[in-house]
């Protein structure tokens, strides 16, 4: 940390001072640096015969201590942290390895950038310093925070997650990192319930209203894109109060210090990190450490009295002992001697080879299977930018290369907090994140994920469940998309996904099942032989034809009988003949429509019925001229005799027959499927063609009806002699009555009830007029013989 210094703008203001304890994690960055410079020096494939020197500065994590450094190194003032031994002289500064934050780097960047001095940052991930217009020497070993925001959001969308809450450092490398987190989750279709930041500085109530959002929200996800430093603030803070089961998806900034894992509330957290390598040699040249080695250094004076607890100069600390040389670092576990991850370390390692890469590369040449350099005195800072920018090697098996940003190919462990036997909680490397793959093969998992609360099942995190096939999203009004209702689909609609944004008709054929998941053929229905319905009807209707032939025969039998020979049997046998008819040909109507049923049976019956008719039509006129004729000086029967009786039926069924031959050569009956009566099925019916030939047939059928009903009325006072006219004013109206409640009950019948009320009509009124007419007089042949004679029906009326 940095003192807050006031300046007055009188006397030169005094350098800044760094305050706050050791980072031990960055003190292992600058002895990796180390370490790799004297490897590079002990070589003969880099720089042979010519050695690097360094200069360590401190940041202290500070913009302001940054650009001081800066400026340092561009002066070529020696006031270091840790220097070369055997450096010298204060040479031109061929490149710069640093800072560890991205915020100082950038105020460095922008400081040396013009004067072309790369700056390879090991741990500085910012996205913002990929802009190669702003930070044109920047470079570094570590993966941009694009990579990582991408890499998050698809971790989150692999497992589910689709209501988050995200957190971030009020720092460049957290409002960048989140910023790039939310346009990626965006992309993935994930929604963010709260964003917070918030920095290690800031007022403990600031801290505690983060905590608090946390605690109270919905999501139980929660994405920290953080540094250490503020995840431990927020850690602590938590754990004031049990906080409610959260599962954390950490950046690399923290999720792989080992010294956070003792929040045991934060097991099973996720996220991703840098690879985890090995360095051989480093951890060797990091313990080779005594007192008298860290009394050279400043640096490492604290880093001992800190460890150790005592003190190497006597006036230092009054109250500390002196240290006695028994200290043995090796017993020591800090972040400066855990070497069993070197995750950000091996970021550091590589920088500095890439640097000596890009001088080796600036100044020697392979001549003869050896290399030869220049002096380095001689080079230029223009030399080494673009050489740096070429680089391409591997060490220890780790590749090294640079695109266009400056940023090396993304590749990201995948690493849990998991619970051991013991209770500790451990970092575990679960699978890996490689940029470089195709879309969609990113991932690669090779162990089993440990949950929140030491859970195996995935935990949920979402705004409102999926919402099953049938349903479809409905979005709630002023929440995010991932907040909405599940509707079922409407009437005659489906949805056969999940979580459909909305519903899709059937064909017009189909229709749902009754989870709306699925489209099935609708039923077809027509008036089957299989039904009940259908079998009563064709029984009546064969029943109605046997018993005209019953009634036929009888007549024919007794045809010589008065009562027979006075009803004009030839008239009675057509009449019966056509009644047969009329009953047979409802049996047309029932089964499925096809092209000769749906002709046959409006022709037939229209035929048929006008047959019928007309032959009780010339029955009524028969006794009509009966009666004429029985007056004085009539001669009217020889008028109305058999021939013209015959000629009266053939005539007006002959009208009938030639509208039917009409209506079936320019508009004929044909099946079709009726799909707008019924949504759920199809009926299968006869659709009429011409509707004026329907209608034509069926009136002329009611004319002739209303005719011989109006003559049977006139008829109907004759006397009882003649009482064939009641029979028949009888018949008549009960085949008008039939047929007038016939049409609007065959309009408003659905389905294949209309071909029953059509049915039913032809055999109601075929009833009422063989009933009407025909079973008084079979009832005295058969049952009352001694009415059947000439004298009972001359005198039947005779008082």
């Amino acid at each position: 940390m940095m003192q807050t210094v006031i300046n007055n703008y009188t006397t030169k203001p005094e350098p800044p001072v760094c305050t706050g304890s050791l980072n031990l994690r960055n003190l292992q960055y600058s002895l990796a640096m180390i370490f790799a410079i004297e490897e590079i020096n002990n070589s003969t494939e880099l720089l042979p015969g010519i050695k690097l020197g360094y200069q360590i500065y401190d940041t202290c994590a500070s913009v302001t201590v940054a650009a001081d450094v800066a400026f340092q190194l561009l002066n070529g003032q020696d006031s270091v942290l840790y220097k070369d031994s055997h450096c010298s002289q204060s040479g031109a500064v061929m490149a710069v390895v640093g800072d560890s934050g991205s915020t100082p780097t950038i105020s460095m960047s922008r400081i040396i950038g013009p004067f072309n001095i790369p700056l390879v940052s090991h741990f500085a991930t910012c996205a913002c310093l990929s802009d190669k217009q702003q930070y044109p020497t920047f470079f570094r070993t570590v993966p941009s925070d694009q990579f990582q925001a991408d890499a998050l959001a698809k971790l989150v969308k692999h497992f589910g997650w689709t209501w988050i809450g995200a957190v971030r450092s009020d720092s460049d490398y957290g409002n960048y990192g989140m910023a790039s987190f939310l346009a990626a989750a965006q992309r993935e279709g994930i929604c963010v319930e709260y964003s917070e930041s918030f920095y290690r500085t800031d007022p403990l109530r600031k801290i505690q209203r983060v905590a608090d959002v946390i605690c109270r929200s919905s999501a139980t996800v929660v994405v920290a894109f953080t540094a250490a430093g503020e995840m431990k603030v927020l850690l602590e803070e938590l754990a004031r109060d049990p906080p409610p089961p959260r599962q954390w998806v950490g950046s690399e900034g923290w999720i792989i210090e080992t010294y956070l894992m003792s929040f045991s509330f934060c097991a099973g957290a996720i996220g991703v990190g840098l690879q985890q390598s090995v360095i051989p040699g480093l951890r060797e040249f990091l313990l080779d450490l005594s007192p008298t080695k860290a009394a050279a250094s400043p640096v490492l004076t604290e880093f001992w009295e800190d460890a150790f607890n005592c003190k190497l100069e006597k006036n230092a600390f009054p109250n500390k002992r002196m240290c006695d040389g028994t200290e043995d670092i090796r017993k020591l576990k800090n972040p400066y001697t855990d070497t069993s991850q070197l995750r950000p370390t091996n970021m550091v390692y590589k920088a500095v080879y890439a640097i000596a890469h890009a001088i080796t590369s600036a100044i020697c040449q392979l001549t003869n299977a050896s290399i030869q350099c220049d002096n380095l005195n001689k080079i230029k800072l223009s030399q080494v930018l673009p050489e740096l920018k070429k680089v391409n090697f591997t060490r220890n098996g780790y590749p090294v290369s640079f695109d266009a940003n400056g940023d090396p190919v993304a590749f990201y462990e995948l690493v849990n907090w998991q619970k051991s036997e013991s209770g500790a909680i451990e970092l575990v490397t679960v699978g890996y994140y490689d940029a470089s793959l195709p879309k969609g093969q990113e991932f690669h998992f090779n162990r089993n994920i440990t949950w929140v609360e030491s859970g195996t099942d995935v935990p949920v995190s979402v705004c409102a469940v999926k919402c099953p096939p049938g349903t479809h999203k409905v979005l709630q009004k002023g929440k995010p998309i991932c907040c909405y209702d599940c509707i079922p689909c409407p009437e005659g609609e489906i949805s056969n996904t999940t979580n459909s944004p909305d519903c899709f008709p059937c064909p017009s054929e189909s229709w749902p099942n009754a989870q709306r998941d699925a489209c099935f053929p609708k039923p077809v229905e027509f008036l089957s032989y299989d039904e009940v319905l259908a079998i009563i009807l064709a029984a009546f209707s064969v029943s109605g034809a046997c018993l005209a032939i019953i009634t036929a025969a009888i007549f024919f039998h007794h045809r010589t009988t008065p009562i027979v020979r006075a009803n004009n049997s030839e008239l009675s046998f057509l009449l019966l003949f056509s009644l047969t008819l009329c009953f047979l040909c409802s049996l047309t109507f029932i089964g499925a429509p096809s092209d000769w049923s749906c002709m046959l049976r409006h022709t037939a019956f229209g035929i048929t019925f006008v047959l019928c008719i007309s032959c009780v039509l010339g029955k009524t006129v028969v006794v009509l001229m009966a009666f004429k004729a029985t007056l004085p000086g009539s001669n009217v029967m020889k008028w109305f005799g058999p021939p013209q009786q015959r000629m009266t039926v053939v005539f007006f069924t002959f009208v009938q027959l030639l509208i039917c031959t009409v209506w079936l050569l320019l508009s004929p009956p044909s099946p079709m499927k009726n799909l707008s009566t019924y949504k759920e099925k199809i009926i299968l019916e006869c659709a009429l063609g011409s509707a004026v030939g329907f209608w034509a047939v069926l009136g002329y059928i009611g004319l002739l009806a209303v005719f011989c009903f109006v003559l049977a009325v006139l008829a109907r006072k004759l006397p009882d002699n003649f009482n064939e006219a009641k029979l028949i004013t009888f018949s008549m109206l009960i085949f008008c009555a039939v047929w007038l409640t016939f049409i609007p009950a065959y309009v408003s019948s659905p389905g294949k009830f209309t071909v029953a009320v059509e049915i039913f009509a032809i055999l109601a009124s075929s009833f009422g007029l063989i009933l009407c007419i025909f079973a008084p007089k079979c009832f005295i042949i058969l049952f009352q013989p001694e009415k059947n004679s000439k004298k009972y029906l001359m005198n039947k009326n005779q008082l």
